[in-house]
């Protein structure tokens, strides 16, 4: 693989990007996966109101471009030596703009944004919710359809765009002239990155994307027309990779019971459920891993929002400075002496679901240090874990074939092996953590034929470290270790006190 240049034969490679929450990374992938050059720029979040993230469109098209000019001047190569660019985005977050001139009428609506946590919540208790349920119960009890027990059980998520979508229809006066006018373009990232980089001639999304949004029928593959109506939403959608499925793939987590495990901003628990599907009732998502040809992959996904975001919350407050001590701070104490901390700065996803839920630190003491305030909170991220590990176990009943961890914070040591304790299983982490920014390269790799097969891209996999559960061997695989159970029990009182914190005045 190359092009012929001058003689001689020069080498390709392939230009990955990842829009993240707090990031936005580039890569130069060569023939071996082996990054070449790389670039890397922060996302400024906004916090206009309490409870609102936005994020400045214009800032984040003038990252994009940044990072990729500055990852192929770091590789030493030029752009014509680039094959293929995968693009890897935060998915759920928004904004829209006006079709002639690409002018955006409001800043993107993080995924992370709780504006719509009220009207999200009146629905779902709506007595049209619970017509829908009854009728689509009935129809599952005479049909026995999947799709029939999805809809009886469908609820709507302040992460889904939909509600947020309402809201900025409903508060912003240009939007709602626009598409009156039929000059209003919605996107996501993706669609908004592609926009650009076409100047205005395409407008578009992919599967994966689409089918996080909380308006796309995952089951049927199309925009659901019934959902659009149901929260009246009178726009024209068009049918890049989402981060999470991205990192899916970049894992090589093709096979039906593989396990990715993504720890950013916040954590993203998925598994391959194959062909078909998955139908939850305790919060699990189920989302387009990938459509390549014919072959349509699919996922359970299960999510915490506040990973990444409670250990940058500990270090602002001084508990440490560097991350990279946090694991040594949290074993350098026996336990974080009776202190449990709960990460729920945006509410407690799936199997809880509640969006009202504070985050709060609960059994301080005159004794408590801050490597116990520490360990807490590490405990906590494990324990989410556990929580969404588990959910799948009980929901899917697809026995798991492989687990992988990646993202910024399965970096820390502590974690991941208290995450192994408490799943009975092994953990392993690849040696480049950076998964959705490989998946994006692998996907467009393979569609332009740098790499032939998903087999070879198995054999470009690395591990860094696999961790195994301690006690397992007496204890037996796929169990909790012991001395964690009364733990585990206080953590769960600390979080049922501080669900429905938020109630309306």
């Amino acid at each position: 693989m190359g092009s012929q240049r001058n003689g001689f034969k020069k080498e390709s490679f392939i230009l990955s990007v990842d829009v993240g929450t707090t990031s936005i990374k580039c890569h130069v992938y060569d023939k071996e996966a082996k990054i070449r050059g790389s670039c890397i720029t922060k996302v400024v979040p906004l916090y206009p109101e309490v409870g609102h993230v936005e994020m400045d469109p214009d800032d984040l098209w003038k990252g994009f471009i940044t990072v990729v000019k500055g990852a192929v001047q770091d590789a030493g190569v030029q752009m014509r030596q680039i094959e293929a660019l995968g693009i890897s985005t935060q998915r759920g977050t928004f904004t829209t703009w006006d079709r002639k001139t690409g002018v955006p009428f409001h800043n993107f609506i993080s995924w992370q944004d709780q504006r719509t946590a009220d009207l999200v919540k009146s629905w779902n208790r709506s007595c049209t919710m619970k017509a829908i349920h009854g009728v689509m119960k009935m129809v599952y009890f005479l049909t026995r359809q999947k799709r029939s027990l999805a809809a009886s059980l469908i609820v709507f998520s302040t992460q889904h765009v939909t509600f947020r979508l309402v809201w900025a229809l409903t508060h912003y006066k240009q939007v709602r002239q626009a598409v009156d006018e039929g000059n209003c373009c919605f996107g996501t990232i993706d669609t908004w990155l592609l926009f650009k980089l076409t100047k205005g001639q395409v407008h578009a999304t992919d599967y994966s994307n689409a089918s996080a949004t909380g308006i796309f029928d995952s089951y049927q593959m199309c925009w659901s027309g019934f959902l659009s109506s149901l929260v009246s939403l009178p726009l024209s959608i068009f049918p890049k990779m989402a981060d999470q499925q991205a990192a899916m793939f970049g894992e090589c987590c093709f096979d039906v019971g593989d396990v990715k495990i993504t720890m950013g901003t916040g954590t993203f628990m998925d598994i391959n459920t194959g062909s078909k599907p998955h139908t939850s009732v305790a919060g699990l998502y189920p989302i387009v891993g990938w459509k390549i040809g014919s072959e349509v992959v699919y996922l359970a996904e299960g999510n915490a929002a506040d990973t990444g975001t409670a250990i940058k919350w500990a270090q602002r407050l001084e508990l440490f400075s560097d991350v990279t001590e946090t694991s040594d701070m949290a074993y350098s104490v026996s336990d974080s002496d009776g202190v449990c901390f709960v990460p729920s700065f945006s509410g407690l996803q799936a199997p809880l679901n509640d969006p009202k839920a504070c985050a709060s630190l609960m059994g301080l003491k005159p004794s408590t240090t801050k490597s116990h305030l520490v360990r807490a909170i590490l405990e906590s991220v494990a324990f989410r874990n556990k929580q969404l590990y588990e959910t799948m176990l009980r929901e899917t009943r697809i026995p798991i074939t492989k687990i992988r961890v990646d993202g910024g914070v399965s970096s820390n040591d502590f974690v991941l092996q208290l995450t192994a304790d408490l799943f009975g299983r092994k953990v392993s982490r690849p040696q480049h953590n950076e998964m959705s920014c490989l998946g994006a390269a692998f996907v467009a790799g393979l569609g332009v034929g740098f790499w032939r097969s998903r087999e070879e891209l198995k054999k470009l996999q690395s591990t860094d470290t696999m961790f195994l559960p301690r006690g397992a061997a007496k204890e037996g695989a796929g169990s909790t270790s012991r001395e964690y159970i009364p733990v585990l029990q206080s953590w769960e009182r600390a979080l049922r006190r501080s669900m429905n914190w938020y109630k309306q005045p």
